[in-house]
């Protein structure tokens, strides 16, 4: 074999797993759960909530798995597209809500639950007042 047809032959050897790989890492080559944005609004008696966290958790005891997507609140507003934030696949999701007025904590880990729908979609929580009970006496800031 000649030396040149030799080295095609190893680059093609090399290459294609290395392609291969590229391709499931950066590009997703189309499978896997397609991550949809989620935005709205978070109030805590009835004001936006100045700042915090909302996760959305796939909810497995309703068949749903997948990649789990947060977001940052600030100002009442949150959006999982933004560069602090990531997107969530479709279906029942349990949503975890923090917040803070900045330097002390409002509330933490008010859960309640939500059904997705495919797309980009605006899901609105309006936080009971009760989930301030569950505050600890010298609660500050979240870590």
């Amino acid at each position: 074999m000649p030396s040149s047809q030799w080295i095609r032959n190893r680059w093609a050897v090399v290459a294609v797993p290395l392609v291969a790989l590229a391709c499931g890492s950066l590009l997703g080559c189309g499978g896997g759960t397609k991550l949809n944005r989620v935005s709205g609004r978070v109030t805590f008696n009835g004001q936006p909530v100045p700042a915090g966290k909302i996760y959305f958790t796939p909810d497995a005891a309703k068949g749903n798995s997948g990649p789990a997507g947060f977001a940052d609140i600030k100002d009442g507003a949150y959006d999982t597209s933004a560069a602090d934030g990531q997107g969530v696949g479709p279906g029942p999701v349990a949503v975890r809500i923090e917040g803070t007025d900045g330097s002390k904590a409002l509330f933490v880990g008010y859960q309640t639950s939500v059904e997705l729908p495919q797309g980009s979609s605006t899901q609105d929580f309006e936080v009971p007042s009760s989930a301030a009970k569950n505050l600890p006496k010298d609660a500050g800031p979240p870590p």
